[in-house]
């Protein structure tokens, strides 16, 4: 187990960082030792015929260059144009030779085509200061391909999942709690019942204070009695005494 763990582990592989179909992709080439005890200095990556192109990401350790080929006929694409050439090829050249005891990784960005189930190769052949190993061995139906000596690496496109009815996805959106939403609906009640609270305690004031206003006034009511009136009496004379 352990010798077919290292022997796998020397392989130049490739991890794809998405495999759905008709969608860009990042590819990611693992570059070991290949040449027993040789450091590397060219990788040679092959695209399959399903892709048309390729972008590959800046390595400070490589220089990286596109070679194209001209098509037999004009190559129709699913936007209705066409083209005559491809990037067939994508060459990386090491400024300083990658030592054995050493590995590197190369990305490509590549748009998947729209065929989900469809193994793509990328033969890759890496030159080493002596001797080169050609990663291009393809499996025969059914064969395993870690059986063999030197696989090409490869990527299996997979299909896109069913997308959600944009109208139920907006709804839901529209819908959805968040934390934030919530919070943000915590605060507008307590600043409405905050509100009203305050009312109600003003009116309950309001109201006591009239109620303590209008005892006062009773109470200055009761207690003030009219002064008694003096009414002269009858054949009283002017001068004499009034009768109560």
């Amino acid at each position: 187990m352990l010798a077919g763990a290292a022997g796998a582990s020397a392989h130049v592989g490739v991890t794809p960082d998405k495999t759905t179909a008709n969608s860009y992709a990042l590819l990611t080439f693992g570059i070991p030792h290949g040449c027993e005890e040789s450091g590397t200095t060219k990788v040679t990556i092959t695209l399959p015929a399903e892709l048309n192109d390729a972008q590959p990401t800046v390595n400070p350790n490589w220089t990286a260059e596109k070679v194209t080929e001209q098509l037999a006929e004009p190559k129709k694409l699913a936007d209705g144009s066409s083209i005559t050439k491809r990037t067939s090829r994508i060459v990386y050249t090491a400024k300083a030779p990658l030592e054995p005891e050493l590995r590197d990784a190369l990305v490509l960005s590549v748009k998947l085509p729209d065929t989900a189930g469809k193994t793509l190769y990328f033969p890759t052949l890496q030159n080493c200061e002596v001797g080169q190993t050609d990663w291009s061995e393809l499996p025969a139906d059914g064969q395993d391909p870690h059986s063999l000596k030197a696989p090409a690496p490869s990527v299996t496109v997979t299909a896109a999942a069913a997308s959600a009815d944009g109208h139920g996805a907006h709804a839901a959106s529209a819908t959805e709690t968040t934390p934030e939403t919530a919070a943000e609906t915590t605060q507008a009640a307590a600043v409405t019942d905050s509100g009203a609270e305050a009312r109600s305690w003003a009116g309950l004031v309001a109201g006591a204070g009239g109620l303590a206003l209008g005892g006062l006034a009773l109470a200055r009511s009761r207690g003030a009695k009219p002064a008694p009136v003096r009414v002269p009496a009858s054949g009283s004379t002017p001068g004499s005494a009034p009768k109560e």
